[in-house]
C-alpha cells in the first residue's frame, strides 16, 4: 500500500471535522433570514412603465425609481424594509410585519409624477374627463380648476415634518428646492401673491397620482411678483403627526422618473409563518427518526453512522444557507427537510455495493471464511464503484435545482437554493463524513470478528426473494410499455375531462385566506360574501377551517369590505395569506413553467447522451415524461390547484425520477462492459443483463425511495395545506419513479438498443483487458 494511500483516510478524517467545526460556528453565529412567508408581512411587486413625456423603462430608470421608492418606504418607519430590482423594470419591496397593505401600498404605488399648479378657482361640480378639475383637500365636494404644471418633483431636494415648540403652531412641512426650481417656486408663488385675500388663485396646488394631496394659500407677507425666494418654503396647517409624516413623505418620494405599477402583492400573517416553521421542524425530526430507524434495520451498524452522518448532514446544510445569506422561504424550508430524506441515497448506494462485494464469491477467495474479516475491502470498493452513480444521479438534480432557480420567481428560488445546498451537502456527508466513520468502524477488532453486525455480511430478504424469483421484465417490454402507456391516457383523460386547477399565480386574480374565530361553512361564507356584492367569487374551506377566497380582480378596499362580510358568521377574522396577480404576470409566469419544462427535459436528454447512449438517454427521459403526466393527471383528477409550488415539486420529481433510473443504467453499463470485457461480444443477452441490473438495483430503489417517503408523509401529514399539496405531488413522483424505472426505462432502453444496436469496438479499440475479480461491477 503506498503511503498516499495511507494518508487518504487521515486527510478525510481532517476534512470531515473541519467542514463540521465551520458549520457549527456559522450555525451558532448567524440567523437565518426567513422570507416574509414565514416571518409574516407583505410584499410588493412593482413593474416600470415607459413615461408619457418619452422616459424608457429601462434599468437606470428603474433604479432611479427603486431610490425614491426607497425614500417613501423608510418614511413609513417599517422596521427592516427591503426593495431590490428584479430584472430589468420590477421592483420587490418587503415591508415585513405589515399586515394591511393599504396604506403601503397608497403612498408607495403611486404612479404619477409629483406636479405644481397654480389655482384658477374653484367649481361645484367636475366634468367627466376633465383632468385639470380635482377635489379640493380642504372642502368636502368642491373642486379645483388647476392651470398647467410649472415645476415637478424633480425640483425636490427635501422635505421633512417639522415640529414648532417655540411658536406652538404645532406641525408643518419643509421643503427644500434644487437648481431652477428655486426660480420657478419663486415665479409660481409670485402670481398666486398677486390675488386679494381669500381668492381661490391664491393658492398653490400641489398634485400626485391625479390628486391633490395640498393646497395651501400663500401667506399676506409674501410680494406679488417677488415670490418665495430662497428655494426654502413651509406649508403650515393643523396638521396630525402622521399627517405631516406622510405629506413629507409623498412630496420627497414623489418624484418617481417613470410610472410604476402593482402586479403582484402578497400578505402572509406572522401565525401562518410560526406554524409552518412548527410544522417543517416537527416534520424534519420525524422524517430523520424514522429514516434513521429503517436505515439502522436494513443495514445495522454501518445504518447508525449513516444516521449519525445524516444529522450532521442537516448542520451542514443548514449552515450553508445561513452563511451563503439565502432567504429561507417556506417551499425553501420544504426542499430542506425533503433533502434530507433524499440524503440517505448516497449512503444506501454505498452499503448496497459493499454488500455485493463482501458477498461476491471471487476467484482469489473460493472460501468465505478466508475472509470473513476483511471489511475495509469491500468497503473500499462500495465508494469506489457507487462513486458514478452517486455523481450522475445528484447532477440530474442539480440540473432540476439550477432551473428553479433561474426559471421560477419568489419563494420557489429559496426551494431552487435549498434543494442545490442539499444535494452537495449530501454528497459531503456520504462520501466524507459516512466514510471516515464507517472505515474506522470495520477496523475495529470486535466488529471484525463479528461481521454480521456491519449489515454487510448477509443479503437482505427483499434480495433474496427476488434472487429466486428472478422476474423476467425486460423481456416483456411490450406488455410493461402497454400498460404505462394506458397509464398515461388515464392521466390525460383527468385533464381532458376536469382540466387543471391553475392558481392565481398562472391565471392572474386574487387569493385571500381568512382565519375566523367561529367555525364556517363554505355556504354560508359563499352567501356572505355574494351578498357583499361578489356573486363570481370562488369561496372554498382549506384543510385548517380557514376559508379561501379566489376572485379575478379585487382591490384592497374590497377586499376589508369582503372580510367584513364574513364577520357576522366568523366571529373575528383575520387576514392569513393574501395574494394579488396582475394578469400579465400570471401569463408571464405560465409561461416561464412551460419553458421550465421544456428545458428540464432538453437539460436531462442532453446530459443523459453525453454520459450514456442516446438509447439510454431517450428511455430515461420517456420515462421522466411518463412520470411528470401521471402526477399532472393525479392532481387534474383531485382537483388540487396548480401553482408555483406544484412546478417545484414537479422538476423534483424530474430530478428524482431520472436519478433513480441513471442508477439502473449505470450498473447496466458495467455489467456489459464486463460481460463483453473477454470476447469483445456481449456473452450475455441484454435483456437479461437488463433484468440482473435490475434486481441488484431495487432493493437500493426501495430503500431510498422509503427514505424520502418518511419526509414527505410527515410533511403531508404536519405541512398544512401550502406544503400538503407539495408533499402529495412529490410522493407520487417517487412512487411513480420507482415504477418507471423499472416497468418503463428499462424495457424500453432494451428495445432501443435491440433496433440500433451500438456499433462492435475495433479489437484496437478495445480496452485492455481486466479480470473478472477486478471489477467491482458484477456480481
Amino acid at each position: 500500500m503506498s503511503s498516499r494511500t495511507s494518508r487518504a483516510p487521515l486527510w478525510r478524517a481532517l476534512i470531515a471535522l473541519a467542514v463540521v467545526g465551520v458549520s457549527l460556528f456559522f450555525a451558532l453565529t448567524t440567523p437565518a433570514r426567513l422570507g416574509l412567508d414565514l416571518k409574516g408581512g407583505t410584499q410588493i411587486v412593482l413593474e416600470t412603465k415607459d413615461a408619457p413625456s418619452g422616459v424608457r423603462a429601462d434599468a437606470g430608470a428603474t433604479d432611479r425609481a427603486l431610490e425614491v421608492l426607497r425614500q417613501r418606504v423608510d418614511a413609513l418607519g417599517v422596521a427592516e424594509p427591503s426593495l431590490s430590482r428584479s430584472g430589468e423594470n420590477r421592483i420587490v419591496v418587503e415591508l415585513p410585519g405589515v399586515q394591511d397593505p393599504r396604506e403601503a401600498a397608497k403612498v408607495i404605488g403611486r404612479t404619477a409624477q409629483l406636479t405644481f399648479h397654480p389655482v384658477e378657482g374653484a367649481v361645484a361640480e367636475r366634468k367627466k374627463g376633465d383632468d385639470r378639475t380635482l377635489a379640493d383637500p380642504d372642502a368636502k365636494g368642491a373642486y379645483l380648476r388647476l392651470g398647467p404644471s410649472t415645476l415637478t418633483g424633480d425640483g425636490v431636494k427635501d422635505a421633512e415634518p417639522q415640529f414648532d415648540n417655540q411658536q406652538g403652531n404645532g406641525w408643518s412641512i419643509g421643503i427644500d428646492f434644487r437648481g431652477g426650481a428655486k426660480d420657478k417656486w419663486a415665479e409660481l408663488t409670485g402670481e398666486a401673491a398677486c390675488a386679494p385675500a381669500g381668492d381661490q388663485k391664491r393658492r398653490v396646488a400641489i398634485v400626485l397620482d391625479k390628486k391633490v394631496i395640498s393646497a395651501p394659500n400663500i401667506q399676506q407677507d409674501v410680494a406679488c411678483k417677488a415670490g418665495i425666494k430662497g428655494g426654502s418654503t413651509q406649508i403650515t396647517g393643523n396638521f396630525s403627526d402622521s399627517e405631516a409624516q406622510d405629506l413629507a413623505a409623498l412630496i420627497k418620494g414623489g418624484a418617481l422618473p417613470v410610472p410604476v405599477e402593482v402586479i403582484n402583492q402578497q400578505t402572509v400573517g406572522p401565525a401562518l409563518g410560526a406554524d409552518a416553521i412548527e410544522a417543517s421542524a416537527k416534520a424534519a425530526v420525524i422524517g430523520l427518526v424514522c429514516t434513521g430507524l429503517f436505515v439502522i434495520a436494513v443495514y445495522r451498524l454501518l445504518g447508525a453512522l449513516a444516521t449519525v452522518a445524516l444529522a450532521l448532514y442537516g448542520l451542514i446544510s443548514y449552515a450553508a444557507i445561513v452563511a451563503l445569506g439565502a432567504t429561507l422561504t417556506l417551499p425553501g424550508l420544504a426542499g430542506f427537510v425533503l433533502a434530507i430524506g433524499m440524503a440517505v441515497d448516497a449512503n444506501v448506494l454505498v452499503f448496497e455495493r459493499a454488500r455485493e462485494e463482501y458477498l461476491r464469491p471471487t476467484l482469489r477467495d473460493k472460501r468465505r471464511s478466508d475472509r470473513r474479516g476483511d471489511l475495509s475491502g469491500p468497503l473500499r470498493k462500495g465508494f469506489a464503484h457507487a462513486w458514478t452513480a452517486i455523481v450522475d444521479s445528484n447532477v440530474t438534480t442539480l440540473l432540476a435545482a439550477g432551473l428553479l432557480f433561474f426559471f421560477a420567481t419568489g419563494p420557489v428560488k429559496g426551494f431552487g437554493v435549498t434543494l442545490s445546498v442539499g444535494v452537495l451537502a449530501s454528497m459531503i456527508s456520504a462520501l466524507v463524513i459516512t466514510r471516515v466513520l464507517a472505515e474506522w468502524a470495520v477496523r475495529r477488532g470486535p466488529v471484525r470478528r463479528r461481521p454480521g453486525i456491519t449489515g454487510m455480511a448477509a443479503a437482505s430478504r427483499f434480495r433474496s426473494w427476488l434472487a429466486e424469483r428472478r422476474p423476467r421484465l425486460a423481456s416483456r417490454a411490450r406488455v410493461w410499455l402497454t400498460s404505462g402507456a394506458a397509464l398515461v391516457l388515464v392521466a390525460l383523460a383527468g385533464v381532458g375531462l376536469r382540466g387543471l386547477e391553475f392558481g392565481v399565480e398562472f391565471t392572474g386574480g386574487r387569493l385571500v385566506e381568512y382565519s375566523t374565530t367561529k367555525t364556517v361553512d363554505a355556504d354560508t361564507a359563499r352567501d356572505a360574501i355574494s351578498d357583499a356584492g361578489f356573486p363570481r367569487a370562488v369561496v372554498q374551506e382549506s384543510g385548517d377551517g380557514d376559508i379561501s377566497v379566489r376572485t379575478e380582480k379585487l382591490s384592497d378596499d374590497e377586499q376589508q369590505t369582503m372580510r367584513a362580510a364574513l364577520e357576522p358568521a366568523g366571529g373575528e377574522v383575520t387576514v392569513e395569506r393574501d395574494e394579488l396577480v396582475g394578469p400579465s404576470l400570471g401569463s408571464e409566469l405560465r409561461d416561464k413553467a412551460l419553458i421550465a419544462l421544456g428545458v428540464a427535459v432538453g437539460a436531462q436528454l442532453l446530459y443523459l447522451s453525453v454520459r450514456f447512449r442516446w438509447t439510454f438517454a431517450t428511455a430515461a427521459v420517456v420515462a421522466m415524461v411518463q412520470d411528470v403526466l401521471l402526477v399532472v393527471g393525479l392532481f387534474a383528477w383531485l382537483g388540487k390547484p396548480v401553482d408555483s409550488v406544484f412546478l417545484a415539486a414537479l422538476l423534483t420529481v424530474i430530478g428524482y425520477s431520472v436519478n433513480d433510473t441513471v442508477v439502473v443504467f449505470d450498473r447496466l453499463r458495467g455489467m456489459r462492459r464486463a460481460d463483453g470485457s473477454a470476447s469483445g461480444k456481449p456473452a450475455t443477452p441484454l435483456p437479461e443483463l437488463a433484468d440482473q441490473a435490475v434486481l441488484r438495483t431495487v432493493p437500493r430503489t426501495v430503500n431510498t425511495g422509503m427514505g424520502a417517503m418518511f419526509i414527505l408523509a410527515a410533511l403531508a401529514v404536519l405541512g398544512g395545506d401550502s406544503l400538503t399539496d407539495f408533499a402529495v405531488a412529490l410522493l407520487a413522483g417517487v412512487t411513480f419513479g420507482m415504477g418507471s424505472t423499472v416497468f418503463t426505462a428499462t424495457p424500453l432502453a432494451v428495445l432501443l438498443e435491440r433496433w440500433k444496436p451500438a456499433p462492435a469496438k475495433s479489437e484496437e479499440a478495445r480496452p485492455r483487458e481486466r479480470r473478472r475479480e477486478d471489477t467491482g461491477a458484477v456480481v
